[in-house]
């Protein structure tokens, strides 16, 4: 099933969640292809599917499944050919996709940091010893108590703003969000400061847009190429491969990270106790060709380390 040319006529459906950040991003990559290939914006088509991660909000998504819950239904929708592309936050990603479906190219990164937001503190230093602090994210949660034990923690679902709403109506004291969700939103005057990555490492493929494609979908691949991101390509590589060695998802506190110095990928990673109580790190640098085989050895590593069971609290 290949991708038809789009027109006005025969516009290129663009799966998204619905979400205002999905929908911006998902708009992001409209724009890009209008911009690459000179169409107007009647040649595109952004169609909206609710994920089960979207509908089950009243509990931890490492009780109910992890990331594919963002996932699954867009990816049904692509194969079954009711939509030619999908728009995902990385991060959201699991590492292996269903049979037939390929990730078909990344945009440029955006901002990798953690925000540190909060009515009532500028930072996380600033916190006073048991604040309560609310996060969805188990990677979150256990580098802040490995951090600061003394602070509190509090389950936080929601999109952006229904976490904002809740901190507006004091929940908790200050929250997380990534920096390139705000910063994609407008939001960007609620950072209250940006968490330099060596206090936090980021969340693999934090602040990344992917899209996915048919694997056999060479014209979907075409027409994507001109606003493909290498050097975001080979960041994930790395990233991606490390959290599969690791078997990441949602029920793992992970950490990873991945830069390009000098035309050679650095990664760097780590893994915590979900109580916070034991972190393991590690670096690994070599060739851009190497990204993968990179963030698989550094997995290795950090299994042996960590040991059996290290993610059960």
């Amino acid at each position: 099933m290949q991708t038809q040319s789009p027109t006005p006529d025969t516009p290129l459906r663009i799966g998204t969640r619905g979400s205002a950040l999905a929908l911006a991003q998902a708009h992001e990559t409209r724009d890009r292809l209008m911009a690459a290939h000179g169409l107007p914006e009647a040649a595109f088509e952004i169609v909206v599917i609710k994920t089960t991660g979207d509908r089950v909000l009243d509990r931890a998504l490492s009780e109910i499944g992890g990331k594919g819950l963002f996932t699954k239904e867009i990816e049904e929708a692509l194969l079954d050919g009711s939509i030619a592309i999908a728009v995902h936050s990385m991060k959201d990603m699991p590492t292996v996709l269903p049979d037939g479906l390929a990730m078909a190219a990344y945009l440029p990164r955006e901002d990798v940091r953690d925000a540190f937001v909060s009515h009532r503190h500028e930072s996380l230093a600033a916190l006073p010893s048991g604040a309560v602090v609310g996060s969805s994210s188990l990677r979150r949660r256990a580098q802040l108590l490995n951090r600061r034990p003394d602070l509190q923690v509090v389950e936080f679902r929601g999109n952006v703003q229904t976490r904002m709403k809740k901190l507006a109506d004091g929940v908790a004291e200050a929250t997380f969000l990534a920096c390139a969700g705000l910063r994609r939103l407008g939001m960007e005057a609620e950072i209250r400061s940006a968490i330099a990555v060596e206090e936090m490492l980021p969340a693999v493929a934090q602040g990344a847009i992917g899209i996915e494609a048919r694997a056999d979908d060479a014209a979907a691949r075409s027409l994507l190429a001109p606003i493909a991101c290498a050097d975001t390509a080979a960041r994930l590589a790395a990233e991606r491969a490390f959290l599969a060695g690791l078997d990441g998802s949602c029920r793992t506190p992970i950490g990873g990270l991945a830069t390009l110095e000098g035309g050679e990928v650095l990664l760097r990673g780590e893994i915590i106790r979900p109580d916070g109580s034991e972190r393991h790190a590690t670096e690994r640098r070599g060739t851009v060709a190497d990204a993968a085989a990179l963030g698989a050895d550094a997995a290795e590593e950090l299994r042996a380390r960590g040991g059996e069971g290290f993610f059960t609290v």
